[in-house]
């Protein structure tokens, strides 16, 4: 497989184009012959056009690239190896939401042949990927597994917003189902990851590894929202804690802060439901979830005490919340918990919330969540929520919050990028 990719007799196909797939595409594409597949046209209308959908890549990364986007079902039968990279989110429920993977299965098993590859991206409870996925391919197909065609996971690490650690620059987790498909999997992947292959033992061993990544970061940060609701109490800074706890070599350097997006924010729910299945109620996992979950609607509570505190009536008051992406200096609202503060703070009877970001789309933010972005602050606000520490909030000084700030305004720093820097508000942070 490895050989036929690489002298171009055979094709590469990526399934989904959004923040994950359309990178892996773009650099497979510089080695060898790539088709990119995505269910929307509009999409591959502005790819085609060297345009990034997600706004994450410049139009110097579409240049030099021997690639056919496509939305037909009928042009990736020319692949020979498929990789499909799409979203795996969560439910109202907090259950894992498999339609966009399975749809993407499906897609697959239509054009699937003898001897072909698929490897998955997408991040999934340990065993999804040869439980659910595997017998869609193989009904679909009518081929059987193994024997007619060949299964990996290699879970994506992209980092949405981090020009550091890039595709490329990260170490990479491959795996087959078995030791033919394991290395050729591997081989293709070294074609484009610089930092190196860590071949793992089986698809279950990846897939969990993926898994507790992100569960890890999860469970710390909450351990740090929980330190910072007591520390609130104890009327100490969190920040000032961490950094004095910092000083010690093993201290391990997590933040408190909003735990949003379609990683971190999402992936232990599919643990979770995974040990549920398997008759164990996992505790530590569960806890953590629960914390950063109500991270959102604890902040508006704190920032409603405080305007209570300094006479001011909620309902009579104006707030500006300042960023609404799930992280810093990107565009992505996906499960953006930005938003629980918004929603808290308007069931107090605050009604004249202005929401700005430098990165999102108020038509996007309009069409998942019914409110609209403004493009500036106007007037005085009585609460200032700097949420989402954005480049372009990082660089502001007290001088221009003054501009926008009502009598006794309270100044919530989320990120506690501003501590020791404003002095004229009431000053709070996680």
């Amino acid at each position: 497989m490895y050989n036929q990719l690489i002298n171009k007799k055979e094709k590469l196909a990526v399934i989904g184009l959004g923040y994950v797939g359309l990178p892996i595409a773009l650099e497979f594409a510089r080695k060898i012959s790539v088709i990119g597949f995505d269910i929307k046209p509009e999409r591959v209308d502005l790819m085609r056009n060297g345009i990034d959908p997600s706004r994450e890549l410049e139009a110097e990364a579409f240049r030099g690239c021997d690639i056919h986007y496509t939305y037909k079902l009928d042009e990736i039968r020319d692949a020979k190896f498929y990789v499909v990279a799409v979203p795996t989110p969560i439910d109202d429920h907090n259950l894992p939401d498999l339609k966009p993977l399975l749809a993407a299965t499906e897609t697959v098993g239509k054009v699937l042949k003898k001897g072909d590859y698929v490897v998955y991206e997408s991040t999934v409870y340990p065993g999804c990927t040869e439980e659910d996925c595997v017998p869609l391919l193989e009904k679909l197909s009518g081929l059987t597994y193994i024997n007619d065609f060949k299964v990996g996971f290699s879970p994506e690490r992209i980092n949405p917003g981090d020009k550091e650690h890039t595709l490329t620059t990260i170490k990479k987790i491959t795996s087959g189902c078995d030791s033919e498909s394991s290395e050729e999997i591997a081989k293709v992947y070294e074609l484009i990851i610089k930092a190196g292959i860590h071949r793992a033992s089986s698809i279950k061993v990846a897939e969990a590894a993926k898994i507790i990544e992100n569960t890890q970061r999860d469970i710390n940060i909450a351990f740090m929202n929980e330190l910072s609701i007591i520390f609130n109490r104890l009327g100490i800074n969190t920040y000032e804690v961490l950094e004095a706890a910092g000083t010690k070599w093993n201290f391990l350097k997590f933040f408190p802060g909003l735990v949003g997006g379609h990683c971190i924010g999402v992936d232990p729910y599919y643990l979770v439901y995974k040990a549920k299945e398997l008759g164990y109620h996992p505790q530590i996992i569960s806890a953590g979830r629960f914390i950063n979950d109500s991270m959102g609607g604890y902040i508006a509570k704190q920032t409603v005490k405080k305007m209570i505190a300094a006479n001011k009536n909620p309902k009579d008051t104006r707030v500006l919340i300042m960023g609404v992406t799930f992280k810093e200096n990107v565009s992505d609202i996906r499960n953006s918990k930005v938003v629980d503060i918004y929603r808290e703070l308007k069931s107090f009877g605050i009604n004249n919330i202005d929401v700005i970001d430098a990165f999102a789309s108020s038509h996007e933010v309009k069409e998942e969540y019914g409110f609209e972005l403004v493009s500036k602050p106007t007037g005085k606000y009585d609460a200032i929520v700097v949420a989402v520490s954005h480049h372009q909030y990082i660089s502001l000084n007290e001088s221009w919050f003054n501009e926008y700030s009502a009598k006794d305004c309270i100044f919530v720093d989320i990120k506690g990028i501003f501590k020791n820097k404003i002095s004229k508000f009431t000053y709070w942070s996680l």
